[in-house]
């Protein structure tokens, strides 16, 4: 510009609509590169069915978010036996300050991707799979055909496994959830990710309440049938009482299941980490979120919101592999 100054990037995951990101989570944030905490440390992926796994997806071309969000616990959970697909493409319509998927105008369309899906799930064995998608806010249906479809092709090719599906927010739209219970998953998923009051900064385009409605509505379709489900990351300068106060309007929505874990920068381009919180912070979450009612809580600095998703829920089965036989 002819006066010197820098357009604003109102499409910036570190400055969302051109936000100053500081003036929100203060100026003491993390850098992108230090030494983390050593709890964070884990072996890195490699074992024998890990690439065996890795070969299968790629050869089926699938995507699962263990790889596109670069999960720390790929290598553990592909051992137990569970895996995260990611279906409609990996192109999502928002852009979430955290979020490591790429964001821009889908184009992926395949009306084979659940038999696919299905086969894969069949193939390795899983006792417990892990259905999520990207943003489509494109499509009219906002890709609930997508999920109805994965779900029907996994009950014929894979009878024994366990379905969690875990969707966005269909945009508050009502019959496309419908549509995905009406199929009743064993579980079905959506996350807050954040503490309401950062929402404008982190999670633009979605609503708090919006959020809990339909997970509210999930439950009251499946009519008791379908395990509700959601999750929240930390390290965002949020407290531990803004958490407990979600936690507790999560309750109120009628969600059974919780999961609570840790926000990592994956690189410069997304919003800073205020900073780390100890495991002992997370016991505190958890005994706070039983307090409150809910079935089953995970909260730890590696817990994502599918790992150990298998014992999140009961299972008919035993899992595979050395890990799921320590479990």
């Amino acid at each position: 510009m002819s006066d010197g100054v820098t357009p604003v990037a109102t499409r910036s995951r570190a400055n969302p609509g051109g936000a100053d990101v500081l003036k929100v989570l203060g100026s003491d944030v993390r850098p992108l590169r230090e030494r983390k905490p050593p709890w964070f440390k884990v072996p890195a992926p490699g074992g024998q069915r890990y690439r065996e796994l890795t070969e299968l997806i790629r050869s089926e071309n699938l995507h699962t978010v263990c790889q596109e969000a670069a999960c720390p616990n790929v290598g553990e959970c592909w051992e137990r036996g569970t895996a995260t697909f990611m279906i409609l493409g990996d192109t999502c319509t928002r852009r979430c300050g955290f979020c490591n998927v790429k964001t821009g105008k889908p184009t992926w369309h395949d009306p084979l991707e659940p038999a696919r899906v299905a086969r894969s799930i069949a193939r390795m064995g899983l006792r417990h799979a892990v259905i999520t998608s990207v943003d489509r806010d494109d499509l009219p249906d906002k890709g609930a055909a997508a999920f109805v479809g994965v779900i029907r092709q996994v009950r014929r090719q894979a009878p024994d496994c366990q379905i969690e599906v875990l969707t966005p927010d269909f945009q508050g739209q009502e019959m496309p959830l419908a549509k995905v219970i009406a199929e009743r998953p064993d579980v079905f998923n959506h996350n807050v990710e954040v503490v309401p009051r950062l929402y404008p900064l982190a999670r633009r385009g979605s609503e708090f309440q919006r959020s809990c409605r339909v997970l509210r509505l999930a439950g009251e379709i499946g009519e008791g049938e379908v395990v509700t489900k959601s999750g929240l990351m930390v390290g965002l300068g949020e407290t531990h009482d803004e958490l407990v106060e979600t936690f507790a309007a999560l309750r109120e929505h009628g969600v059974g299941v919780l999961t609570v874990g840790q926000y990592l920068r994956p690189s410069e381009r997304h919003l800073p980490v205020v900073r780390y919180w100890h495991p002992d912070e997370f016991a505190a979450l958890q005994d706070a979120a039983y307090a409150l009612g809910f079935d089953h809580v995970a909260a730890g600095p590696l817990v994502r919101s599918s790992y150990h998703a298998d014992q999140h829920v009961p299972q008919a089965r035993d899992g595979v592999g050395p890990l799921a036989a320590q479990a």
